[in-house]
């Protein structure tokens, strides 16, 4: 099974899934539209990802050129059992209940968002 990704991970994958093959220099002119990421920053987390499975990568003259190896259903399910595992006890109906039951909408500090720009 694999891990979760973590946000910069996410933003990563996001920018990949968009772009559909990109280097490491089109990632982080993507990201770096909204903050500051150094190219280092980025190449880092890339290999990451390729080293966990969840992106492939293949030479391209001296760069490297990565490509999703998952689907965004593929992450999302894997988040959604992270998040089952970490704070529901591995029980759906745990969660169900909790959402159910209003406690996102009445006592959550703030309302969940959801970052859809690189979607």
């Amino acid at each position: 099974m694999h891990e979760a990704p973590g946000p910069l991970e996410l933003k990563c994958l996001q920018a990949i899934w968009r772009l559909g093959e990109a280097n490491v220099k089109d990632v982080r002119d993507l990201l770096t539209k909204d903050r500051k990421l150094a190219y280092t920053t980025v190449m880092t987390t890339l290999d990451r990802l390729e080293k966990k499975g969840t992106l492939k990568r293949h030479k391209s003259g001296k760069a490297f050129v990565y490509q999703a190896a998952m689907t965004e259903d593929e992450i999302r399910r894997m988040a959604v059992q992270h998040l089952l595992d970490e704070y529901f006890e591995g029980s759906a109906e745990k969660l169900q209940n909790y959402l159910a039951g209003g406690a996102v909408r009445a006592n959550a500090p703030r309302p969940l968002k959801i970052d859809t720009t690189l979607l």
